[in-house]
């Protein structure tokens, strides 16, 4: 067959199979989104609690501010195991059973920290979420990118990274209202969040899929005529062992800097994530429980903007460089962090408000571009959960001291040394600036 046949192939199989790849790649980046932006529910429900249960006589002798910094950093190092580990299984075995494995144990799961008043069961309950927790990110990430091509994926998951932001904008105060406005106990929180979690679970599993050819369809890169080097697992290959698709990914120098940069970033997204309403409660004491909620989605609210503005930039700006965009968001997040004790002393809730939104605008920025359209590009063809695994699996390292600083430290400190570990981030990524996927 000539060149000019197959491209005539080509032409005639894409004209046949558009409508219908179309159709799926909605369905699978709803889907998805659906998917991940659910997790929050439950994730958040214990952020919501610690209001309630720090006024709760019955168990605040405890579960005092120190333990439940505690309890956040068990959950959180569950998290991160989870995240080395979810990645490569969502490699061998698809996400489909990863993720919909992990929904059904986070909604358990956080039913029954719902029951329980005594800190030996709590504790186990915390990691058994965290390690539910970590099977959305990256293997969703990598479900996503089955469907889309490189060229386009700035756009696409940067428009699909909204997700976590709008999870945390909305959980927080969904499951908030329920527990004080509605029940007016900390306990509702939990039983909200498994409530809707449980919902996600049927949607995903009557609606996800884990790649074209699992629907009759061609590759990606072969339905958008692009090299399959940037193709993400595209065809079947043999199944690889855990070990070895760890080690693939953390060999990557890009990889493993982009691990390293997002380990210094995660603890500012996830100290605010966690501690945001007793954040506003010791800067304005006089807001109650619901207003203590309602205030940090200002925060989420900016952070639902950010992923599609900075994977716009990236794909029209950078021409699919994804470093520039990190390192200037990284840079807005530095000042930010250190004006904020400053300026909110006074505690004025509009300006909470606004310095609540900048930092949301440059943390899910520079998250976003970091976690998830860094990790799935420069991961490898048969490696991109591995990938975002591992690099996710970094930052939820460093996530444990956004749930566990804020236990014992001040506002003013916690910022500070968020401030210099985003710069820090910023310096690592900066000498990669024109690094490229090899695709793009």
């Amino acid at each position: 067959m000539t060149r000019a046949d197959a491209q005539r192939s080509v032409r005639l199989m894409n004209s046949a199979v558009a409508p219908l790849y179309r159709r799926w790649r909605v369905r699978i980046f709803v889907v998805t989104w659906i998917a991940y932006a659910g997790f929050y529910f439950t994730r958040q429900a214990f952020s919501v609690a610690k209001v309630g249960i720090l006024d709760d006589p019955a168990v605040n002798l405890t579960l005092t501010k120190a333990m439940l910094g505690n309890l956040d950093a068990l959950y959180l190092a569950a998290y991160a195991v989870g995240q080395f580990m979810w990645g490569t299984l969502a490699d061998r075995f698809g996400p489909r059973v990863v993720v919909l494995g992990g929904l059904a144990m986070s909604a358990v799961a956080a039913a029954l920290l719902g029951v329980v008043t005594a800190l030996v069961l709590f504790a186990p309950l915390m990691i058994v979420q965290g390690l539910a927790q970590s099977t959305g990110w990256s293997s969703l990430c990598k479900n996503v990118a089955q469907f889309f091509a490189v060229r386009e994926r700035g756009r696409v998951l940067g428009l699909w990274s909204t997700n976590y932001a709008f999870g945390a904008l909305a959980a927080g105060p969904f499951v908030g209202w329920v527990a004080y406005g509605i029940f007016g106990t900390w306990r509702a929180a939990f039983f909200a969040g498994a409530a809707v979690v449980v919902v996600v679970f049927a949607l995903v599993a009557m609606l996800q899929r884990n790649r074209p050819a699992d629907v009759g369809l061609p590759p990606v890169d072969e339905f958008v005529g692009e090299p399959t080097a940037g193709a993400v697992d595209a065809r079947p290959h043999a199944p690889r062992s855990v070990r070895e698709a760890f080690l693939a990914a953390a060999r990557d120098r890009m990889v493993l800097t982009l691990g390293v940069a997002y380990f210094l970033l995660k603890p500012a997204r996830y100290a605010i994530l966690l501690w945001g309403p007793v954040i506003v409660v010791e800067h304005i004491p006089e807001a109650g429980p619901l207003e203590a909620v309602v205030i940090p989605v200002a925060f989420g609210a900016a952070g639902l903007a950010a992923p599609i503005l900075v994977g716009l930039v990236s794909d029209k700006l950078f021409s699919a460089r994804r470093v520039p965009p990190a390192v200037l968001s990284l840079l807005g997040l530095v000042a930010v962090l250190v004006l904020f004790e400053p300026l909110t002393a006074s505690g004025n809730v509009v300006l909470m408000v606004v310095l609540l939104a900048l930092i949301g605008l440059t943390v899910y920025a520079a998250d976003a571009m970091i976690s998830c359209v860094c990790a799935v590009d420069f991961g490898t063809s048969e490696h991109a959960g591995a990938s975002a695994g591992f690099v996710n699996g970094c930052g939820s390292v460093g996530a444990i001291l956004g749930g566990l600083l804020p236990g014992y430290l001040g506002t003013g400190s916690l910022f500070y040394g968020f401030a210099g570990a985003a710069f820090v981030a910023a310096v690592l990524l900066a000498p990669r600036w024109n690094s490229r996927p090899a695709a793009a």
